[in-house]
């Protein structure tokens, strides 16, 4: 299984916390999401027979919460933006 993906360094981001910045939690979802995707259409992947459509369905339903946790963190990022200006 492959490690954390390391966010990006931000040099004009204003951190309020100890934790990471909406942007760099923002950042790593969106390259979940690609990953997921790229799992569900890639090149030589049959999620249509044996075991494939329960395994489809819950990175399905994974995706779906990442996109909830994405609208949320854009929404953290604007809030984070607004305080900065």
């Amino acid at each position: 299984m492959a490690g954390r993906r390391t966010p990006a360094s931000r040099g004009n981001s204003i951190n309020t916390t100890d934790g990471p910045s909406a942007a760099d939690l923002l950042e790593n979802k969106l390259a979940q999401l690609k990953s997921l995707l790229w799992c569900c259409y890639g090149d030589g992947i049959d999620w249509f027979d044996g075991a494939g459509p329960e395994h489809l369905e819950n990175v399905l339903w994974l995706v779906a919460d990442l996109v909830d946790e994405v609208g949320e963190l854009h929404q953290r990022c604007e809030s984070e933006r607004a305080v900065r200006i």
